[in-house]
């Protein structure tokens, strides 16, 4: 009797155990599912051509989540007019967001709002598809009259706004030419001190005399000032013409210097003019270093022997040879160059610094990939946001958007499956290229009882691209659903594809879609590179577009 009590309670306890389990996993699982709700409605399912219809899209969620909405042409057949503001409610811990967009369609018929995609948090949520029945107007004849169509007037199309960022870049780029030509290519006036420098050591030994006579130096009794200029004017001038190192030399070696020069009949120099020359240099000195006063009236005689003699040197200088002048033009040529060199640095390298500058600038408010690719060039981006084209293909028609307009394809059927099944293709690039789709419809005309095994169907498409080259197929399947409803199988997952003319191996990814109807096989068949940033993007928006009808329709 205790061993069965035992285990009655045993068996309880396992049992208020699983019963606790299941209401936590419950309560969770609640949680979970309560974290996001998505819903959508339209405010009526039946209009008139152009009239509008509004959708809307109800997502409650705690306050803590990023909700995304969709944007854009995504409710395609339909056309998006307005785009309203989120509503938000707020509901203790949760916000009830409601996103509302004005559509409408200008041509008769049954359509279907694709289920549009809602990004909260990290997860991505779908709609449900809706139909709407737009009708043709009624007119009645006997109350309205008919009239003559009217002749086509012509309308001139609104104005885009691409010339505003033309004359935007253009006006930048101006600026800035303006401004390096402005500061480094602009020959700029010459500075008094340049214009100095350009003239010839007498012109300029001259203009130092004169300069030195409009100094007040004698008046104030500054002597030592006076005598450090005058002896500079007559070193620069001997060291310039004469001597090249008069300027660091003392008196005894700078007079030692022109006599040994004398000497040696390299230069006729009066005996005369080199006393007079040691003469003021001495006094100068003594002036500079043992705080000597001469008269006034002395240092302005100085100042006179000193303006005679650059005549005295100046005469018995030689004139320049021909080769000389020809080295003296060749070095004026070769500072030209340097200075145009120099500029030419400046230049690269200021708008280097402004190419980069902008770069990185958009590179952090855009991002690096999409800057580097918007710049340099990528193929996927220019199909993604390229004019898209939104078109029925084959019969029954398949209604597909795609970067570019499919062109029909020959099938290249044998002539004994020809006369079997009657194939329209239409695609747009190869396997080789960076980005291929392709629909394709097949009609079986003896098909009798048999039936279509899509399975069977899409092996085929794996044996043409074994055919091409391809290796490492890896595949995935399963069910995939149209916008409009219309069920089929998807076959996805990547492989490997041969780079013509080369020995590499190329990875890439596929997805190819297969529907039936009867006697009719329908394929979408898409192949892009893996390392494509774009393609993905690209190929969601093709497969959110796709909508079959049937043959009756």
């Amino acid at each position: 009797m205790n061993y069965e009590l035992r285990f009655l309670s045993k068996i309880a306890s396992v049992f208020r155990l699983r019963s606790s389990v299941i209401v936590s996993l419950f309560f969770f699982l609640s949680s979970s599912i309560s974290l996001a709700q998505v819903t959508s409605a339209i405010d009526s399912t039946s209009i008139k051509i152009g009239e509008q219809i509004t959708y809307h899209i109800q997502v409650e969620t705690d306050t803590t989540s990023l909700v995304v909405f969709p944007e854009g042409q995504t409710f395609s057949p339909l056309e998006m007019i307005e785009s309203y503001k989120v509503d938000t409610l707020k509901n203790n811990d949760k916000y009830n967001l409601i996103k509302k967009y004005g559509l409408t369609q200008f041509d008769s018929g049954a359509y279907t709002i694709p289920r549009q995609k809602i990004i909260i948090g990290d997860k991505t949520f779908f709609t449900d598809s809706l139909k709407v029945e737009v009708n043709n107007i009624v007119v009645d004849t006997t109350k309205q009259g008919l009239y003559d169509i009217k002749p086509i007037i012509e309308v001139n199309k609104s104005p885009s706004n691409w010339w505003k960022y033309v004359l935007l870049t253009l006006l930048i780029i101006g600026i800035i030419a303006f401004l390096l030509f402005w500061f480094i290519w602009r020959k700029k006036p010459l500075t008094e001190e340049e214009q100095i420098a350009l003239l010839p050591p007498y012109d300029r030994a001259k203009l130092a005399l004169k300069n030195l006579d409009e100094s007040h130096y004698l008046e104030h009794s500054e002597l030592k000032e006076y005598y450090s200029e005058l002896t500079g004017i007559i070193r620069k001038y001997l060291d310039e013409k004469v001597y090249d190192h008069s300027l660091e030399s003392t008196t005894d070696e700078l007079i030692s210097r022109l006599r040994l020069l004398k000497e040696g009949n390299q230069i006729d120099l009066s005996q005369e003019t080199i006393k007079n020359i040691e003469s003021i240099l001495k006094r100068a000195d003594l002036v500079k270093f043992a705080k000597s006063a001469p008269d006034t009236i002395l240092a302005e005689l100085d100042r006179d022997t000193i303006d005679s003699e650059i005549d005295h040197v100046k005469e018995v200088l030689p004139e320049p040879t021909e080769e000389e002048k020809l080295l003296d033009e060749k070095y004026r040529e070769e500072l030209e160059r340097k200075k145009t060199r120099k500029k030419i640095i400046i230049t690269v390298a200021i708008s280097l610094f402004l190419l980069i500058a902008t770069i990185v600038g958009f590179s952090i408010k855009y991002g690096f990939n999409y800057v580097k690719d918007t710049i340099i060039g990528h193929d996927s981006i220019e199909l993604l946001e390229g004019d898209w084209v939104t078109s029925a293909y084959g019969f029954p028609p398949v209604t597909i958007s795609t970067p570019k307009v499919l062109k029909r394809m020959d099938a290249g059927l044998p002539e004994e499956l020809a006369q079997q099944i009657d194939v329209t293709m239409f695609g747009y690039g190869s396997l080789i290229d960076k980005f291929n789709v392709v629909v394709a419809t097949s009609k079986y005309k003896n098909l009798g009882e048999n039936k279509i095994d899509l399975e069977q169907s899409i092996d085929g498409n794996f044996k043409t691209l074994e055919a091409a080259g391809a290796q490492n197929i890896i595949t995935k399947k399963e069910k995939f659903v149209t916008p409009n409803g219309a069920e089929g199988l998807k076959v996805y997952g990547t492989l490997e594809m041969p780079v013509p003319n080369s020995e590499k191996i190329e990875k890439g990814k596929y997805v190819i879609l297969a529907f039936t109807s009867e006697n009719v096989v329908q394929q979408i068949l898409l192949f892009w590179r893996e390392s494509d940033v774009y393609a993905d993007q690209i190929v969601e928006r093709i497969l959110n577009s796709i909508e079959l009808k049937k043959a009756e329709e």
